[in-house]
Parts: structure tokens; C-alpha cells; sequence
């Protein structure tokens, strides 16, 4: 982990302890050493309880709305993590966010920034970004961050296509950083308990599993768009930013306050949405979390309720709107030779499964998977965690690529109307140079990864 510091006049005020970086105290123990004696305060060196400034992991957050702040909630409470920088295009929730940080640390020190250029190569202090922008935004926000240094949670569906997906790839590789996509699933424990039972055998030898996508929208989206209304001042939201890598569309308001879903220009509709989650968590399941599934069978409905998906090691994927076989919302499921485990969402995490006696070892599955992984069950900290140890995360750029372009595929079988062959070394499919063409999307400039 790298805290970038800001070298100071001699005679410019020393910086608060609280915002100390290794190099300042450095710098002023060795004047000390060649002078007189200097007094370390105790909390500079973390000996108040509280984590010493070189140990801190220095947050900024891009596009942080309703779900990006209940993330950014939880990241405030880690006691290594101080956030500094918010970059918002929307005035109004970059002083949200703003409010939020400032109450949480009793001070005023919160920066804001409307551009996200200006954002990344001003902030060089950053170690990371947490990124909960609309989807258009989320590959190649996540992109441009890792350019610029920095280590990126980013929000799912964390691609729009399978080459933004793919590129978000290389780039992490390129530039050796540490990414964690919002796929929280891979981190709960009632999630983690049914992944570890498939995959660990206790079911038998898996046939099936079933995926949740969204009970609403549909697979094909709208291609229309909303009527034109006066465009706002820049400064109170930057439409041409908020529009990025997609095609011109004229100001509407209610783009702003979520209307952009099911909107083909914006969304990944509702396989996407859900399938985002549960598709990755599935793939852990069923020992194919790094690739995707190799052939797609169309349905004949506009949701993709029953797509099937079958992988190379045989096992079915089938995609579900309902939720009557896991009892709630967001719902997972494997089929074995033995038995099935169910899990899913809602006021209450759901665990079904075919074994009462089975269902009571959760605690023993867990301890396991925690000894064997050395991972939490917190998302975040997963992802704080490998930006010191360097590790890659639970929901890394492999992992959310092999599930997304799943999703991906999923729905260009959809849009086609007709059943899809797929090779995941080659990310191509197979004998079909329409299905081919709609792996990429254009990219409007100057919004190009």
C-alpha cells in the first residue's frame, strides 16, 4: 500500500497527527535525530488505540448515490480506512456524501470534485476508490482509476459487455491493482454456506443450479428515449459526464433519479441485475468461477425466465424470475446427486435444503471456509484486507468477468431469438459473426477506456 505524500516547507505548519503520512513522520523523527529531541505524539504512532497514519488505506468515492452511500456507511466504520474525496457530477449528492464523511469524523475536510479526470490525477494520495456509479460507468470508471494508481471496489454489474469486461481485466493485471467487484453475495455467510456445499461435494455430483434474475423489466429493454426537458447548469449535473462511453441522448430528469433502467443505452436488464449477483455466486459453486458457460438456450418470453446455460463440466445453469424454490429475493440454488441447497435475500437470510442435520453444520462449514480461504465474511474488509496482503479478492477481476460475460451472453441469446454456442478462451461464439459483433459496444468520445 502506497500513501502518497505531500513534501512541506520547513518553515510551512506541520500537518495534525491525524493526517500524518509516513513520510512527514519520517522526515520530522530524522530533523529530530540531527537536532533536538522531537515528541512524537502517541496516536501518530497508532499507540491510542487507534491505526497509525501509515497503515491507513486513503478512500475517494466516484458516483456514490442511495446504494453507493450504504456502502460507503460500512466503510466508514473500519478503523484503517479514512475517507478523504468525493467525486460526484451531481452537485447535490457530492454534498450528500460530503455531509455524511464530515459528520462522521467531526470535521469539515471532505473534498468534493465534479470531474473525474480532474478527480484521479489531483488526488494522488488516494490508495483507493469505492465506485457505485450507474452501469454505463462502472468499467470504465473502474478502468481510469486503476490507470491512475488506484485500487477500485466498483458496484455491479461491473461491465456493460464482455470487451469492457475483459478490459477491466487487463487492466488490473497491467497496472497491479487490487479490485473488488460489488458482488456481496461471495462474502455472506448464509451465501458462502451453499457455495461451499457444492463445492465441496456434500451435495454430490452437481447437475443443475439456478440463478435469480430480476422480476421486473425485461431482457430486450428499451431502445426509445424520454423526452427532452432544459438541461440543468453544469455544475449542478454535468449531462454530457453523466452520459459518458453512450450514445447523445437529450436531458431528462428522470434519467437522474433511476428511470435509466431498462433502457438498453444504460442498463443490462433484469440478467443482468440480479444476475449479476447470483450468476457469480453459482460459478463458485460449481467450480467454474473463472470462466462462463459454453452454450445458451433461448426462451421464448421477453425475461429469459428458463434461459438455460449449460458449462463445460456439464453441469445446467437455469435462470428463474421466481423465487419459490429459495423463499426470497436474489436467490441462488444447487442440485446434486445427494441433496440441493437454496439460499437467498430479504429481511431475513433464507437457507433451504433437503438435509435438516446438514443445515445445523453452518457454523462448521464456515470456520472452514475461513481457515482454508483466510477471507472474512464482510465484503469490504475482503477488499481492505488484499490491498495490504496484495492478494486478489473474492469477487476479482476474473471471477466478476467469467460471471458477466455469462450475463452478457445470456442476453445477446435473448436478443438474437436463437440458441448460442460460446468458447470462453477464445471469448468468441461459435459460427455466429452477429452474436460476435455485439460482445462491444462504441464509445462516445472524449468517454473512451
Amino acid at each position: 500500500m502506497s500513501n502518497a505524500a505531500h513534501i512541506t516547507n520547513p518553515k510551512t505548519p506541520r500537518p495534525s497527527a491525524a493526517r500524518w503520512t509516513r513520510r512527514e513522520l519520517l522526515k520530522t523523527v530524522a530533523a529530530g535525530v540531527a537536532g533536538a529531541p522531537v515528541l512524537v505524539p502517541a496516536r501518530a504512532l497508532g499507540k491510542d488505540g487507534k491505526v497509525a497514519p501509515s497503515e491507513r488505506i486513503l478512500l475517494g468515492g466516484i458516483g456514490l448515490g442511495g446504494r453507493g452511500r450504504v456502502v460507503l456507511s460500512g466503510m466508514l466504520g473500519e478503523p484503517d480506512v479514512q475517507f478523504l474525496a468525493i467525486c460526484d457530477l451531481n452537485r447535490s449528492r457530492r454534498e450528500m456524501v460530503k455531509n455524511l464523511v464530515d459528520a462522521k469524523y467531526g470535521n469539515k475536510d471532505c473534498a468534493m470534485s465534479g470531474d473525474i479526470h480532474e478527480f484521479l490525477s489531483d488526488r494522488t494520495d488516494l490508495d483507493a476508490v469505492v465506485i457505485a456509479t450507474g452501469d454505463r460507468w462502472h468499467a470504465l470508471a473502474s478502468i481510469l482509476a486503476m490507470r491512475a494508481g488506484k485500487d477500485v471496489y466498483c458496484e455491479k454489474p461491473s461491465s456493460m459487455t464482455i470487451a469492457e469486461g475483459r478490459l477491466v481485466v487487463e487492466t488490473a493485471r497491467r497496472y497491479g491493482r487490487v479490485y473488488q467487484s460489488g458482488t456481496q453475495g461471495l462474502s455472506m455467510p448464509n451465501r458462502v454456506f451453499g457455495i461451499e456445499l457444492a463445492r465441496s461435494g456434500r451435495l454430490g455430483e452437481l447437475h443443475t443450479a439456478y440463478a435469480q434474475i430480476a422480476p421486473w423489466d425485461d431482457a430486450f429493454m428499451r431502445r426509445d428515449w424520454l423526452p427532452a426537458e432544459p438541461e440543468p447548469p453544469r455544475d449542478e449535473v454535468n449531462w454530457e459526464a453523466w452520459l459518458g462511453p453512450c450514445p447523445w441522448r437529450p436531458y431528462n430528469s428522470a434519467y437522474i433519479g433511476g428511470a435509466w433502467r431498462g433502457h438498453y443505452d444504460f442498463h443490462t436488464g433484469c440478467i443482468g441485475e440480479w444476475g449479476a449477483h447470483t450468476i457469480v455466486q453459482v460459478q463458485a459453486g460449481i467450480g467454474a468461477r473463472n470462466t462462463s458457460a459454453i452454450a445458451y438456450e433461448y426462451v421464448d418470453n421477453p425475461f429469459g425466465d428458463g434461459l438455460v446455460a449449460r458449462y463445460a463440466n456439464g453441469v445446467k445453469l437455469v435462470l428463474l424470475r421466481a423465487h419459490e424454490c429459495w423463499g426470497g429475493y436474489s436467490g441462488q440454488r444447487f442440485d446434486g446427486a445427494e441433496g440441493w441447497i437454496a439460499n437467498s435475500g430479504g429481511e431475513h437470510e433464507h437457507t433451504r435444503g433437503f438435509s435438516p442435520a446438514l443445515l445445523g453444520e453452518v457454523g462448521r462449514v464456515l470456520d472452514g471456509y475461513t481457515a482454508r480461504t483466510q477471507r472474512p465474511l464482510d465484503h469490504a474488509r475482503d477488499f481492505f484486507d488484499c490491498i495490504k496482503t496484495r492478494r486478489p479478492t473474492v469477487a476479482n477481476p476474473e471471477a466478476m468477468h467469467g460471471a458477466m460475460t455469462t450475463v452478457h451472453a445470456a442476453n445477446i441469446c435473448m436478443w438474437l431469438k436463437r440458441d448460442l454456442k460460446y468458447d470462453p478462451v477464445k471469448e468468441e461464439f461459435i459460427g455466429d459473426p452477429e452474436a460476435n459483433r455485439l460482445r462491444s459496444r462504441a464509445m462516445r468520445a472524449p468517454w473512451i477506456a
